[in-house]
């Protein structure tokens, strides 16, 4: 369970997201809003890595008070992450495997299952959108998480590639329980046996009815 309380973000006087109190069970999530409205600050605010104020807990792990146990149970996958250009791929996936306690023979299933062999052992300055893309979504797999944020994850990606995410999102959540809150503007290609939609309007977030047996749209 994700409780928010009391979450607040503003920019200078502007005030983009106010929630006096949200929460979010366990599940494959989908979350909407037009372009501008916070979702992805929402979701950095979740993964710990943007400034808020109030307070974000999952499963009763404080972002605030217990930071590293939190981070172990909540990863992130950017929409545009920037990493260092001068890092080869297999040694940023190290770095995080390390961070989160992933064994290597998760690291091998995730870097086989993605495809990403030819280019991994390359310095980062030289991938593409759709190689870093790649690179974001291993990262975020990584550990034993029982959360996981993606932001706009199918951007760059080929069709089958997406197909792939599309697997371990929900081999994920039924083989090991692990949630998803999901932001994207493209069509999910994702069914399950229950999925649900939570909005962001008027600052406020709204979990809209279930979607039971049925894509995300």
């Amino acid at each position: 369970m994700l409780e928010l309380a009391n979450l607040s973000k503003s920019y200078g006087s502007n005030t983009i997201l106010e929630i006096d109190h949200f929460s979010i069970p366990s599940g494959i999530f989908w979350l909407l809003g037009h372009n501008g409205i916070g979702k992805t600050t929402l979701l950095k605010m979740i993964g710990g890595i943007e400034p808020f104020k109030g307070n974000i807990a999952f499963n009763g792990i404080d972002l605030r008070q217990s930071p590293v146990e939190y981070r172990r149970s909540v990863n992130i996958g950017e929409a545009e992450p920037l990493f260092p250009t001068f890092l080869k791929g297999k040694e940023l996936i190290e770095l995080f495997a390390k961070a989160k306690q992933a064994e290597a023979t998760q690291v091998s299933f995730l870097l086989k299952t993605l495809d990403v062999h030819h280019y991994i052992n390359t310095p980062i300055g030289s991938y593409s959108s759709g190689m870093i893309k790649k690179l974001s979504l291993i990262l975020a797999f990584l550990g034993n998480p029982s959360l996981i944020l993606l932001d706009e994850p199918l951007i760059t990606l080929d069709k089958e590639s997406q197909e792939m995410i599309q697997t371990l999102i929900i081999n994920s959540w039924k083989e090991r329980n692990v949630s998803f809150i999901i932001s994207s503007h493209q069509e999910l290609p994702i069914t399950a046996s229950s999925l649900s939609k939570i909005m962001i309007r008027d600052r406020k977030l709204v979990l809209l009815d279930n979607i039971i047996n049925a894509g995300l749209l």
